[in-house]
Order: C-alpha cells, then structure tokens, then sequence
C-alpha cells in the first residue's frame, strides 16, 4: 500500500502528508534487505498508474526486487481496480495511534491462483524462504487460495515457510468475523514452519500470556519448526516495553530480553522488523535466543523513525542486541 503520514499532526486536520510504502509481508521483505543484507523480492500486483509507479519507486528505494510485480491495467478512475492507499497518523502520550485504510477493489486483492508461477521460484530459482501472512489471506476469497497454493507449492519444494497471523477486525467485517479468520488461518498453517503472532487458539493481540500462547500453537500444530510472538505493554503512545516470546522444538521455549520504557515515534511495522530479525537469525543457523534477540532490537529500532520500514542498520541492531543481558533459555 502507499501510506499518508500527517507527521506530528492528524489526519482530519492535515495539511500535507509524506508518503511511504508498506504493507505486513513486505515490511518484512525491505527490513531483511535494508538491515541484514539479505537478497529479497516481493510477490504482488499494482495498478499500472501513477500510483503505482510512485509505489514502485519507493520499494526500488528500499532495495527490494520487483521483478515479480504484476502490473494490471487501470480503466481511469479506480472503480474496478485500484491501489491501496493507508492513512495513519502515529498518536502521541494519551492520543493514540489511528490508521483509516483505502484498499477496496485493489489490484493485488483480485490475484488468484495460477497467476503467479511458484514452482519456478520455490523449484528452479531456488527461493530458499517464503513469508506470508494474515493481512494478504484476509484481502479476498481468492488471496486465501493464493496463499495456501503458495505454501503447498513451497511445502513440496523444501523452502522453509513463515505466516504472521496479524488479523486485522477491518478486513474481515461483512466476511464472518473472528471466526472466519480463526478457520481460515488454522487451514494455512498446517503448511507452515514459522509462526509469527502466536494465539491461533484465539486471535492474536487479544491478551492472554505470550508465553502460553506460544505453547498452545506449538502443541496444537506438530508441523511448526517455530512459533515466536512479540509481546508489548503501552504505558503511552510514546513509550512502549517491548519484547519477544518464542519456542522451537530442539530448544523448548525462549524468553528474550524486554526493552522497558522505549521511546516510540512510530511504532508501525515494530512487529514485522521482529519478524524480519528472527528470519535473518534462523537463515543464518543462529541459536533460537539470538534470533529473538535480533528481532526484539530491530522492532524497538523501527518505532524510532517514521514510517513502516526499517531505517535501521545491522550495526545498530547488533549494538541494542548486545546492550542488555542475553535472552533467558527456560
């Protein structure tokens, strides 16, 4: 999606806006590459507008291959096809953070399956990891067919898959609610080896403690390799603690360290740089408790710039990670 950030100020009130790209699966895609290095690509589909372009050049800034973009005609005016559009203003003390979402009828929520050639990526390129998640699934009946195509596709070729729950109340009114998105994430992640979010019993961000949560999933789904979550207390819009909880099955679960009392500028996207921290951490052979380490500091880095996407560099990660004591192996 393109984002509209009024700053300091609000959105009913706004003058001018900055714009960023962002979205749940791709946030993680730019922090893997901006911060960590890794080579990554994005899988979607814009209008071939304006828009889209702008959308196209911010990703193009942010190192991330689009070499995979679908690119589909608009007719002029938006009324069968669009581009998401997201407005947020990021709250501050006793205001809170708002965000009004503009995506009906976009280009990527008309994908369907056999649009995209995954047994050439996860087969003949040799993709070696897939991240999707709840937000894409939720988007239309066929971006679920979408997702689980893509997840079988990457189960038959050995590419280590992850899925951040991240249910999102909007995307599922008039579409059965809590309970369609409880069904239709538990069919996902019978292809899943990452789980990200953990509370598949309930619903994520819906309470309860992290590391039960994370228990529950890993018991209740004997497929999954990893199961993490982060875990944060809002004291304000402005100062957040923020922590991780994670679980595999070699090394039982793993508390990381909390950063109490961080300062928070814009906390979107935090938990899409933990998720980003923790593929890098595993991709790299690293112990489960350094995995979450990287997360944990990277999503506390992203709440300190603006916008969805990591500004952060491995050396500022490296130097939060290091900062505190290590994360505690129980």
């Amino acid at each position: 999606m393109l984002r509209f950030d009024p700053g300091e100020g609000r959105i009913r009130t706004a003058r001018r806006f900055d714009v960023w790209e962002g979205g749940g699966e791709y946030n993680v895609a730019r922090g893997l590459r901006r911060c960590f290095g890794r080579r990554t690509a994005v899988v979607t589909a814009l209008v071939d507008d304006e828009v889209g372009r702008l959308v196209e050049d911010l990703v193009l800034t942010g190192g991330v291959d689009t070499a995979l973009v679908r690119w589909v005609p608009g007719d002029g005016a938006g009324r069968t096809v669009r581009n998401g559009l997201n407005f947020v203003e990021r709250g501050f003390g006793v205001r809170r953070s708002v965000g009004v979402s503009d995506r009906g009828s976009t280009a990527v929520s008309g994908l369907r399956p056999g649009d995209v050639d995954w047994d050439d990526l996860f087969g003949r390129q040799g993709v070696r990891w897939f991240h999707t998640g709840g937000i894409f699934a939720a988007l239309s009946d066929t971006t679920a067919e979408v997702a689980a195509e893509a997840l079988a596709a990457a189960r038959r070729h050995g590419t280590v898959t992850s899925y951040d729950l991240n249910y999102r109340p909007s995307l599922w009114t008039g579409r059965g609610g809590a309970g369609a998105a409880q069904e239709l994430n538990r069919r996902l992640v019978e292809h899943v080896d990452v789980l990200l979010g953990a509370g598949l019993a309930g619903l994520p961000g819906n309470g309860g403690d992290p590391a039960e949560r994370v228990l529950a999933d890993a018991a209740a789904n004997p497929g999954l390799r990893v199961v993490a979550t982060t875990h944060r207390r809002v004291l304000s819009a402005s100062r957040n603690d923020f922590g991780a909880v994670a679980w595999s099955r070699p090394t039982g679960l793993v508390e990381g360290r909390t950063l109490r009392d961080v300062a928070v500028l814009d906390r979107i996207g935090s938990g899409d740089a933990f998720s980003a921290g923790l593929v890098h951490g595993l991709l790299e052979g690293a112990p489960l408790q350094r995995a979450v380490a990287l997360g944990v500091a990277h999503g506390a880095l992203v709440m300190t710039t603006p916008g969805d996407s990591s500004a952060a560099s491995l050396a500022d990660v490296e130097a939060v990670a290091a900062a505190g004591e290590a994360s505690v192996l129980r």
